[in-house]
């Protein structure tokens, strides 16, 4: 996470507020992050969802746009906050994301998925609702009149750009906002997270 707080600070656009939610982490998170961040939110770990912890990080925020990097991302480039926030100067843009490519401890397998998933060119408005909150912002107004649903197992954020999209909302992809998304996982817990994604799924 401090590679994280690090690229923040080295963006050539600066956040207004960096706000950190924790869920119980039993690491050096918390330690790391009153070094960098303006706001920690904690979340006891037995209510922890990924809906429930976006929607109290947003809260927390005064921002007009929020943009939500996971723990174990962090940016290639000093542009990508005003990169993903371009797209955002048209009104009828409510969720931008941007592209993720692999760390050296991701499995081969993840770096074929990512390939796929975020591809080098970008659109805007893009037709279908995926998206990844891994590397994501949304229009606060938004996100007002649709909090993210905190009962879902994941896909939180499909779900919520789904119902954005309904509404008249539009998506973008930006391929030149780039992260590194790291994942060290065992072959279990790439299981559970795709079982806890499946489950979701049934649902949106």
């Amino acid at each position: 996470i401090e590679r994280l707080f690090l690229g923040l600070r080295a963006q050539r656009q600066r956040p207004h507020e960096v706000i950190v939610v924790d869920s119980g982490s039993t690491d050096r998170t918390v330690e790391i992050a009153k070094r960098y961040a303006d706001k920690i939110v904690s979340i006891d770990k037995r209510e922890f969802t990924f809906g429930r912890a976006l929607n109290r990080g947003i809260a927390a925020a005064t921002g007009d746009i929020c943009l939500f990097p996971s723990a174990h991302v962090y940016p290639t480039y000093d542009t990508w906050i005003e990169k993903i926030a371009a797209p955002f100067k048209d009104e009828r843009v409510v969720l931008a994301y941007g592209r993720q490519r692999g760390g050296e401890r991701n499995k081969f397998s993840e770096h074929q998925i990512f390939a796929r998933w975020f591809p080098a060119e970008s659109v805007s408005p893009q037709r279908g609702y995926f998206c990844n909150n891994a590397n994501c912002a949304v229009r606060r107004s938004a996100w007002e009149s649709r909090p993210y649903d905190e009962t879902l197992t994941g896909l939180e954020d499909l779900a919520w750009a789904k119902g954005a999209q309904e509404a008249g909302g539009w998506l973008a992809y930006v391929a030149e906002a780039e992260i590194v998304h790291v994942h060290d996982e065992s072959w279990a817990q790439v299981r559970n997270r795709y079982r806890r994604e499946a489950m979701a799924m049934r649902v949106i």
